[in-house]
């Protein structure tokens, strides 16, 4: 495999991280009257396109590391939505709990170069 390949694989798992977090926005908004249908449609679109390029992103990476960063993006980037637009909680505690998360993911990453 060459290193555009791998590249390229590495920013489409980015991007379907991303995405993943677009899906239970869409869900969230599916609960407003004014947003019922829109979102329905955002959480189908995001889930299919951040499927996609997770199961092409996993044709270089493998699918644990690929598994586990996109879910890692999608649980840390939804935390944060749900912190600066939908009024979650911001304690330490759930701060602390995310960062762990992004150092788990590092370090299966760090783990995996080294195998």
């Amino acid at each position: 495999m060459n290193l555009t390949s791998l590249t390229t694989a590495w920013i489409a798992l980015i991007v379907a991280g991303l995405f993943e977090v677009g899906w239970p926005i869409g869900f969230k908004l599916s609960s407003l009257p004014q947003y019922k249908i829109l979102g329905w449609v955002m959480a189908a679109a995001c889930l299919a396109t951040s499927g996609f390029l997770l199961w092409w992103a996993q044709k270089s990476i493998p699918i644990g590391t690929a598994y586990a960063v996109w879910t890692g993006i999608g649980a840390v980037g939804t935390f944060l939505v749900g912190v600066y637009y939908f009024g979650d909680s911001a304690s330490i505690g759930r701060f602390a709990g995310v960062a762990l998360i992004v150092l788990g993911l590092v370090t299966l990453k760090l783990a995996e170069n080294a195998a």
